[in-house]
């Protein structure tokens, strides 16, 4: 399966979206442009910088298997369309000036071996020959040459002029016309597997483009896999998997990509630590937070995927694995009441990199731990450095750590592992007298508690949502948190939806990070837990507010946000929320799940037939 992700042209080249590579072996074409005006050199681009002047990438409609991609390339006062189809397993590209400086731009066209792989590219008059191990490939264009030296690559290269559209390729030479009927025919496809989604097409587009263009190859363990941003796998050397965030990938990636929500799933899943958890994240070069998971949901993300495509080996692989983070969850985050506090653990660097060194066994370790780092809910609250814990019951951890027991002993029982459903059940049984006792009469809402004096901690958050994953809340219960406390404008309610923290917290107002923004994970598993209890009208309302939250950026930059604006719906507005970060699209993927469009966890498979009519 993974190597069928990795097999002909694709996006796979984390450092730039204008290279597209063929698999096996690595053979990159990179496109780069030469400003006359600025006299500067654009070689490698990516999408969401924030750096004044930097360039503008608007995505465009593009299938996971790259047989299909476009994009508009926006930098010092020009645009340019490029768009990529695969055809016959050869690469055509056609760039497309759509406004230009006094003198049109250099294209600039190069052909490389990326990872230090085997192979060379040589030029050899207007062409560039690459030769691999059991691949050879002339790549051409129809541009009109340009004598460009100063072009800022340092591998053979050629250049044209940008006065019209020019069409490169490999393989059978095209002219810009006729590459242009190509790209049309394959446009024409890709669109019309959106249409299959009627009026939510337009959220799951700006859910498959964030995913697909996040998604690249990975060379340290050879496996392809969607980090969160292009942006953020640079900062951290080269590639980073972050815990939750990947096993969201792989929840929306199986919409319609098997292949693609196996590799993530078993990407992140691959990162477990020597001690036996999925780390917050796993990085180039073996670095990982030794001190701290992220929130239970792999078991959730793979039992989704199993009950799309039946695949019960996919299953079988990582089902150990994940038992054995479920039993790492109760040895050191639970207590003996059923309660679960986030934690951070000490352990010995083995390279001396910040996070080794910084925020360890303390509050802010643990806060990390629960995903919602600086969240107001976690200030001021003391930590027992002896228990590893913050001295917090955590209503949202309670609740996933139960429905990941619950979820873990249905595929058990899938795969014929029987002998493990009564420890899991017996878990999920404990938690689930634990969360009783985090029921606020007075709140009317399941609050986290201290756990050195008893008091409730009345800092609302969505993640209080969470305790719905419990089968014994009570109508009663369930109908006090939403009438109380859901529709309630001076917490949650509003005209975008849900804040991290309610909005009469006194740190509603910051509006940073976790701190009043609305995250689309905090949506998701709360839309999941109401899902449970049946709250079907409190779901219509969470899914039609998350597909307009998404919708609001997306239509107006083509962004998809890590966080948007409690109160304005904005992204843009500050600096620290990515604007391609694809667990943004779990907006979009809520809307699905409501309108039956994908497999949610409480809901029978329906055939695409079925979908369609």
């Amino acid at each position: 399966m993974e190597k069928s992700l990795l097999n002909g042209w694709n996006t796979f080249y984390t450092r730039s979206v204008l290279t597209h590579v063929r698999m096996p072996g690595g053979f990159a074409v990179s496109l780069g442009f030469k400003n006359y005006s600025s006299g500067t050199v654009l070689t490698e681009a990516l999408i969401g910088r924030f750096e004044e002047g930097a360039e503008q990438i608007i995505p465009g409609p593009r299938s996971y298997d790259g047989r299909y991609t476009q994009l508009t390339v926006r930098w010092n006062g020009t645009e340019t369309v490029v768009e990529s189809a695969e055809q016959d397993g050869e690469l055509c590209l056609l760039v497309t000036p759509v406004k230009q400086e006094t003198l049109p731009m250099a294209l600039l066209i190069q052909g490389a071996v990326l990872w230090s792989g085997e192979g060379c590219v040589r030029r050899k008059g207007e062409t560039l020959e690459a030769e691999l191990p059991g691949y050879r490939a002339v790549l051409w264009t129809d541009g009109e040459p340009l004598p460009e030296k100063n072009a800022g690559f340092t591998g053979p290269y050629l250049s044209v002029s940008l006065s019209r559209p020019v069409a490169v390729g490999t393989g059978k030479r095209r002219s810009a016309a006729e590459v242009r009927a190509l790209l049309d025919a394959t446009r024409a496809e890709v669109e019309g597997e959106l249409a299959e989604y009627g009026e939510l097409s337009e959220a799951y587009n700006a859910m498959r483009t964030c995913l697909a263009w996040d998604t690249i190859y990975e060379p340290e363990n050879g496996e392809l896999c969607s980090p969160v941003s292009r942006l953020w796998s640079i900062g951290w050397g080269g590639y980073v998997l972050f815990c939750w965030d990947t096993y969201f990938s792989a929840m929306m990636a199986a919409v319609e990509n098997r292949e693609l929500a196996c590799a993530n799933a078993a990407a992140i899943t691959r990162e477990m630590t020597e001690t036996g958890f999925v780390p917050n994240f796993g990085a180039a070069n073996n670095f990982k937070s030794r001190d701290r998971s992220q929130p239970p949901v792999g078991t959730l993300a793979v039992r989704e995927i199993y009950r799309k495509y039946r695949d019960k080996e996919f299953v079988r692989e990582l089902f150990e694995p994940l038992l054995r983070w479920n039993r790492w969850f109760a040895d050191h985050r639970m207590l003996d009441n059923g309660w679960l506090c986030w934690g951070s653990d000490p352990y010995e660097p083995r390279a001396g990199k910040y996070w080794e060194l910084h925020d360890t066994n303390c509050t802010r370790g643990a806060a990390l731990e629960s995903g919602l780092d600086n969240s107001p809910m976690y200030d001021d609250v003391p930590f027992d450095p002896e228990r590893h814990l913050m001295c917090l019951a955590d209503v949202g951890l309670t609740g996933l750590y139960l429905a990941d027991c619950e979820y873990l002993a249905e595929l058990a029982g899938e795969i014929g592992r029987e002998e493990v459903i009564p420890e899991l059940e017996s878990r999920a049984a404990l938690c689930k007298e634990g969360m009783r006792e985090l029921w606020d009469e007075e709140t009317g809402m399941f609050c986290n508690r201290r756990t050195d004096t008893g008091e409730f901690s009345r800092r609302l958050s969505p993640t209080n949502f969470y305790a719905l994953f419990s089968d014994r809340v009570t109508p009663e219960q369930a109908r006090r948190m939403m009438d109380e406390h859901f529709y309630n404008p001076e917490e949650f309610w509003g005209a975008y939806i849900l804040p991290t923290i309610a909005r009469n917290d006194p740190a509603y107002p910051d509006q940073d990070y976790w701190r009043g923004r609305i995250w689309a994970p905090t949506n998701f598993l709360a839309y999941l837990a109401m899902r449970k209890q049946g709250l079907r009208t409190e779901c219509a309302d969470l899914a039609r507010k998350s597909r307009e939250l998404l919708l609001k950026e997306w239509r107006e930059y083509g962004h998809v946000h890590e966080n948007y604006n409690g109160t304005t719906g904005e992204g843009c507005d500050r600096g620290n929320s990515d604007k391609f970060y694809h667990w943004g699209g779990l907006l979009a993927l809520i809307a699905l799940m409501d309108a039956g469009c994908a497999a949610g966890p409480e809901q029978p498979l329906q055939k695409k037939e079925e979908k369609k009519s």
